[in-house]
């Protein structure tokens, strides 16, 4: 395959989440991926230590996806759903369906993360106010908590940046659960960490405050992973469950790093034993091939909105010109199919010990003050560059990239997240490689 040229300008494309000044002086191009393996524009292999960005967990260019896509774009290439449909669309709806906790097999197809929890977030107001309570409108969050960047998802978001810009059009009945990520119980944890439990209990402070009766939902992370990978305490989920339960409140995973493999089950909800009632999905639905979310709907919810119209009536007044796209529910077809075909959760869950085992070998590592891990994500915390929070990491990762590993960072972690197709050899070296890197960093 012939490589194109590279451009020499780039100043058109406005980045996402990037420092562009930066970026634009010393460009990091990826022309081409297959398997675990990037290959830069300079003709580098890099070894893909993030799944992409968080989502290629079947590994890059698989042959069974890109021919699944082919074909239907071929075939089909593009059905309304408004008032419409296609079989694709309820095809991919089951499968998703099937590696669903039991009773959570209601789909409603997004295009992106921040549009399914947006989703989300809409269908518990909606189940409320058909319920009845239409007075339930105050929504939970949690501190350090990252749920895409829709004006609903920044609002129960609890990362400061990404709230700062857009502080004055957030939604207004928000409030926030502490986080629980505290270095002076927990660090160096491998798994749950053992101490954090009673912060779940903060709901019942946030309850008493403004009445259980107007709050309509909670949503958290199983395990927070773009903040820094912040691992739940042993038993915190089943108390946030338990209290969500008694109140009435619908609690809401987002699962779109946690969902299809990363924890080396399905959903991190059936990994804890857990069961929300809505759990929000994006990213590895169809290894990030084409533009695709989800939102899992209690049959429960469903039923109540879907039964509250008027025959004829459109029941819920929200979706996207894109759900459902023909070319993303074949490609998510070709993926579930794949993962169940390689046994993909379960290799991940049989390489977890490997890869923790690597992770914490660098817990000596010059710089580093936490090491943190559960399935195949793990995050190591580096002290701060006095002044200069973020630089640390950003060097530790420019050089990663540079020694061709290609790994994330997040202010001063270092987040790890391999495609489930990793081997032990390919692990090793990722560790390593941040271990010499993190010498040289000053």
């Amino acid at each position: 395959m012939t490589s194109r040229p590279v451009i020499d300008d780039l100043s058109s494309f406005w980045m996402p989440f990037t420092a562009n000044r930066q970026f634009k002086a010393a460009p990091r191009l990826l022309e081409s991926a297959k398997g675990m393996y990037y290959r830069s524009t300079d003709g580098r292999e890099i070894l893909d230590g993030c799944a992409g960005l968080w989502c290629v967990n079947a590994g890059h260019s698989r042959d069974e996806i890109v021919a699944a896509i082919t074909q239907q774009l071929s075939t089909l290439d593009f059905a309304p759903t408004f008032q419409m449909g296609h079989p694709l669309a309820f095809e991919a709806a089951a499968k998703v369906a099937e590696l669903m906790p039991t009773g959570l097999d209601r789909i409603f197809f997004t295009n992106s993360g921040s549009e399914s929890v947006d989703t989300a977030l809409k269908i518990a107001l909606a189940y409320h106010r058909a319920r009845g309570e239409g007075q339930r409108t105050r929504l939970i969050g949690r501190e350090r908590g990252y749920h895409g960047v829709g004006f609903g998802g920044i609002s129960v978001g609890g990362i400061a940046p990404n709230r700062k810009t857009f502080s004055g059009a957030l939604l207004p009945a928000v409030d926030h659960l502490p986080h629980t990520h505290n270095l002076e119980h927990n660090a160096f944890s491998k798994g749950q960490p053992a101490w954090g439990a009673h912060l779940a209990e903060e709901l019942e402070r946030i309850v008493t405050l403004h009445d259980a009766s107007t709050i309509a939902a909670v949503i958290v992370e199983p395990v927070a992973g773009s903040t820094g990978v912040l691992i739940p305490p042993q038993g915190y989920l089943q108390k946030l469950r338990e209290i969500c339960t008694k109140h009435g409140i619908l609690l809401i995973f987002d699962e779109v790093i946690t969902g299809f493999g990363r924890l080396g089950k399905a959903t991190a909800s059936e990994y804890f034993g857990v069961t929300p009632d809505l759990i929000t999905l994006a990213k590895a639905i169809n290894n990030a091939s084409i533009p695709m979310g989800a939102v899992a709907a209690s049959r429960a919810i469903h039923d109540t909105v879907v039964g509250s119209g008027a025959p004829g009536a459109i029941e819920l007044f929200h979706g996207y010109t894109y759900s459902a796209h023909p070319a993303a529910a074949a490609a998510a077809i070709a993926t579930l199919d794949l993962y169940r075909r390689d046994h993909l959760f379960e290799r991940a869950a049989s390489l977890a010990p490997r890869f923790e085992a690597a992770a914490h070998a660098l817990r000596d590592a010059k710089h580093v003050k936490d090491v943190r891990n559960l399935g195949l994500v793990a995050g190591i915390e580096l002290e701060a560059r006095d002044g200069a929070p973020g630089a640390r990491a950003y060097e530790a990762f420019v050089k990663c990239f540079e020694a061709g590993v290609l790994i994330r960072f997040t202010g001063d972690i270092l987040a790890f997240s391999p495609p489930l197709i990793v081997d032990e050899e390919q692990i090793a070296r990722i560790f390593q490689t941040v271990g010499e890197v993190l010498a040289t960093v000053q």
